[in-house]
């Protein structure tokens, strides 16, 4: 049994926490908000999943010193926005010896890294162990015990094999990959593509255009890639073409619903604003837009979501552009 903590009590870090606790593991979930984690302690029930409740073996707090005391591993479950400012004022209480878990998807705005290389920073001098684990999994699915895989990436292969052995269930099944690069990525840049399917299901457009979307998506995916050191077969996997297939075609998909609602005509701005959780690929946008810049890399479908989103350009003309652009061989 290990003692585990997750930062974060959103949907998917509160089913990832019951997963851990159904598997006898010792779990503390922290929550900023102290009435919320109050909450949550009393009833059990999670505001935003329904019929989840979550095992006797999970504890709450607010505390983030209390959350950290003697945890094995730390899962990082905040929204990506957060994690520097959540890893600078936990630094000093994480063990050296601990494996920290990102769950957290999504580029950092103002430096361009990923969630694993905003962790590294904060984390700086300590001997700590640093995996991500991304893939095409819906917390509304995954505390149904729908079967769902996941892949856990890292450079430290000690630290892969007991983070799959732990986070593995008989309905979750974790794989292991040791380009966190290339899963950071695919896992970011898939939510940019999926505004841009559901902006095409909010036009009215139909499967023609959804395939077209993913096709023509994760060859963006891969080409930023390449360009940025990550390994081409990385984006065929489940953090790639796998997260990308879930994320655009989901009724359960945030990013998806955003495009959606500003295919139909309504502002980002009042989608976001009346939104219970955060769409990661609004943010991520702006970012994968600097990394096309920085890397000299042609990514259409991606540029058209940011000028969407930041430009306010209408979504039937960035359509109409992306079909009459250049022609080229595939």
């Amino acid at each position: 049994m290990s003692k585990i903590t997750i930062l974060g009590s959103g949907s998917w870090g509160s089913v990832i926490g019951e997963s851990l606790a159904v598997n006898d593991h010792s779990v503390m979930m922290w929550q900023r908000d102290a009435n919320k984690a109050s909450a949550m302690s009393a009833d059990r029930l999670h505001p935003l999943l329904a019929d989840f409740i979550f095992s006797n073996n999970i504890n709450f707090t607010s505390n983030l010193k209390q959350s950290l005391l003697g945890a094995e591993i730390v899962v990082v479950a905040v929204p990506s926005h957060s994690v520097r400012e959540i890893m600078s004022n936990t630094a000093e209480f994480i063990s050296d010896d601990c494996i920290i878990v990102n769950i957290s998807k999504g580029l950092e705005i103002d430096t361009l890294l990923t969630m694993s290389s905003v962790i590294a920073e904060e984390t700086k001098g300590k001997d700590i162990s640093i995996v991500s684990l991304y893939g095409p999994s819906h917390a509304e699915e995954v505390c149904r015990k729908i079967p769902t895989t996941l892949v856990a990436a890292s450079r430290n292969e000690n630290a892969l094999k007991r983070v799959q052995n732990i986070f593995s269930t008989h309905v979750l099944r974790v794989y292991t990959n040791t380009d966190i690069l290339g899963v950071e990525l695919g896992g970011s840049i898939k939510n940019v593509i999926a505004i841009a399917a559901g902006i095409c299901d909010g036009i009215g457009f139909g499967d023609n255009t959804k395939a077209a979307i993913l096709t023509r998506g994760i060859t963006e995916m891969t080409r930023l890639g390449i360009a940025m050191g990550a390994l081409e077969k990385t984006f065929a996997g489940l953090s790639g073409i796998g997260d990308l297939f879930v994320t655009c075609s989901s009724k359960h998909s945030r990013n998806r619903f955003v495009g959606e609602e500003i295919g139909k005509g309504r502002k980002i701005d009042e989608i976001v604003s009346q939104m219970n959780m955060v769409a990661e690929g609004v943010k991520t946008a702006k970012a994968v837009f600097q990394l096309c810049q920085k890397h000299d890399v042609i990514m259409p479908i991606s540029k058209a979501v940011y000028d969407v989103l930041y430009k306010d350009k209408d979504p039937r003309e960035s359509v109409l552009e992306l079909m009459t652009r250049d022609l080229i061989s595939e």
